[in-house]
């Protein structure tokens, strides 16, 4: 048991958030009871990280809630929330793609998967994605990396010279990754030089896509990056929220 424990954390915590998203508040007696052969302290020890990470509120008693609003998701935990989704959107955006064009890929977990879909194909990729050099072996892609400051949480490379750089760069098709999209916020993220980075790349790209899975419908940041129908959102399945925007395309 214990050794299971040390062995997959990361599997682990997904549960937990999983757990937090269908209810409002969970107790620690629950999450022992749903996380079977799993001890008390490994789970306080987790929730412990979840709250470090910005993603929980730990309350009196053990007991969590999820954590909304304006906040930045680490991407290490990013990339094992909603995985089947992510995958299915990174696919069908990847296939959207044409030899011979100059792509842009965003920051973000679901936009660095689209990478091993478009290994295959004759395309220039430019990225402030600092996660993507692993990605990269292996392929013949040829990719130019944004300058600017490293956003270590979120993997992102964001700043005055990353503006700078990409304010002389022109795309064929940009895709794009954010935080969540509703009503009343638009298209956001809790970052305000993270909003301006993809407002530029928007502007100077002749398609742009927002990859953005079911979970973020309804979920306000901080920055407004688009106003909602203004680019056209990719996600796994049709919202209320999409409906609304008019602009959209469900991965299929």
């Amino acid at each position: 048991m214990e050794g299971m424990e040390l062995m997959i954390p990361y599997q682990r915590r997904t549960q937990m958030l999983q757990l937090l998203e269908k209810s409002e508040v969970v107790s620690l007696d629950d999450f022992c009871k749903k996380l079977q052969d799993v001890s008390e302290s490994t789970v306080r020890r987790d929730l412990k990280t979840l709250e470090a990470e910005g993603q929980i509120i730990l309350l009196r008693g053990g007991g969590a809630r999820l954590k909304k609003g304006s906040y930045e998701v680490p991407m290490n935990s990013k990339s094992i929330k909603n995985v089947n989704e992510k995958e299915n959107i990174a696919r069908y955006a990847a296939g959207l793609v044409k030899d011979g064009e100059s792509v842009y890929l965003d920051s973000g977990s679901t936009v660095l998967r689209m990478v091993k879909y478009l290994k295959h194909k004759d395309i220039t990729i430019v990225t402030t994605n600092a996660m993507i050099f692993p990605e990269l072996q292996e392929t013949k892609l040829k990719c130019f990396l944004a300058g600017g400051e490293i956003n270590v949480s979120s993997a992102s490379i964001l700043g005055t010279k990353t503006n700078s750089d990409l304010q002389r760069m022109y795309f064929d098709k940009a895709f794009l990754g954010a935080n969540g999209f509703s009503d009343k916020a638009g298209i956001s993220t809790p970052d305000l030089r993270e909003a301006e980075k993809k407002q530029i790349v928007c502007r100077n790209a002749t398609e742009a896509y927002v990859l953005l899975d079911s979970s973020k419908s309804g979920r306000n940041t901080l920055s407004k990056v688009f106003e909602l129908g203004e680019v056209t959102i990719i996600s796994d399945k049709e919202t209320d929220m999409l409906l609304a925007s008019g602009n959209y395309i469900v991965a299929k």
